[in-house]
């Protein structure tokens, strides 16, 4: 197995991903603000940062999530995609491990 990417200075609360979140156009920040949450609601230990740009989501330091916006999509992103059951086929990309949708 791969090791986990880790983050130690995430924190419970990174004010940076508010400010990026407001400085996305509105009709896309609003989509990636709800994915956002959802992801900051997945229990006590969720941790945060921005990493490579965008809002990232960890387990404790481990990181598993992020979401990012672009011109004209949304993606919400997995750093270990590759091991999660996708029968409907949802998730994109083709790499050793992280997987996305849009």
């Amino acid at each position: 197995m791969d090791a986990l990417l880790r983050f130690p200075e995430a924190a419970k609360h990174d004010p940076a991903i508010d400010v990026w979140l407001h400085q996305q156009v509105p009709e896309l920040g609003a989509i990636a603000h709800a994915y956002w949450r959802r992801m900051r609601d997945c229990g006590d230990d969720v941790r945060e940062l921005m990493h490579d740009g965008a809002p990232t989501a960890c387990v404790g330091d481990a990181a598993f999530a992020y979401v990012d916006a672009f011109k004209a999509h949304v993606n919400v992103g997995f750093f270990r995609g590759s091991q999660i059951a996708d029968p409907a086929h949802l998730l994109e990309g083709a790499g050793k491990s992280m997987r996305h949708v849009k």
